[in-house]
């Protein structure tokens, strides 16, 4: 069973950075989940798929999958380019978008 190391991305929800400083372990399912025939929950055998564990830094999610030799693999962040806009630049000369009204 593999385990996925990786830095949570921010929600679609979230104007900030909250919960997306800490990295996570957690475990690829390794079978796919059931739908109940009764009552249509979904269910899953997979006990770890239950386990989320967090970790300050990347290095502390290695060391501890290497310590207990559980096979990982690590999904490098990806960082967010940010475009810096003034609100002044709305009513700039040169827009590149012309007003609409």
């Amino acid at each position: 069973m593999v385990a996925r190391i990786y830095k949570p991305t921010r929600t679609a929800m979230q104007s900030g950075k909250a919960k997306t400083q800490e990295w996570l372990l957690i475990y690829e399912p390794q079978e796919p989940k059931r739908i109940d025939p009764l009552m249509g929950y979904t269910s899953s055998g997979d006990m770890l798929g239950q386990l989320r564990l967090s970790f300050e830094t990347r290095e502390q999610a290695v060391e501890y999958a290497e310590r207990n030799d559980i096979p990982y693999r690590v999904e490098e962040p990806k960082e967010t380019k940010r475009v810096r806009v003034a609100y002044s630049d709305n009513f700039k000369y040169d827009r590149r978008q012309p007003w609409t009204h």
